[in-house]
């Protein structure tokens, strides 16, 4: 039984301890793992708020572009009925300047035929 308690004792000394250190790591390697498992849950949380308010912003900034893009089609259109108009009216003044430049062109006829009648009078009269 010596060869038994011998090796036992030996055991004891040598393992003992080594179990020990070993129980104490592992302690503290338990503890380093709650800690990082802690911070990647609050990772996560954070992480998961960041896609919420990604996802709101990006719901807004949807709304805002089409909210603008209504406006541009309304101004779009506006201008398009206001350039309308405008060549409208455009269209009346170069009908108007037509006829106001005929207009000219037959007083200066008359003009002309008038003169030219009142020298055949006076051709008549002497």
């Amino acid at each position: 039984m010596e060869i038994k308690e011998t090796v036992q004792k030996l055991l004891q000394e040598m393992v003992v301890p080594d179990l020990a250190k070993i129980k104490d790591e592992n302690g503290r390697i338990l503890s380093t793992l709650d800690l990082t498992n802690k911070r990647l849950d609050d990772m996560n949380t954070h992480l998961a708020d960041q896609s919420r308010r990604i996802d709101e912003v990006r719901s807004e900034l949807g709304q805002r572009i089409d909210e603008t893009n209504k406006r541009i089609d309304e101004t779009h259109s506006d201008l398009i009925s206001r350039l309308d108009a405008n060549n409208a009216r455009i269209d009346r003044f170069f009908e108007t300047a037509v006829t106001k430049y005929e207009h000219g062109k037959i007083d200066e006829r008359v003009a002309r035929l008038e003169h030219d009648v009142e020298d055949l009078r006076r051709r008549i009269a002497a």
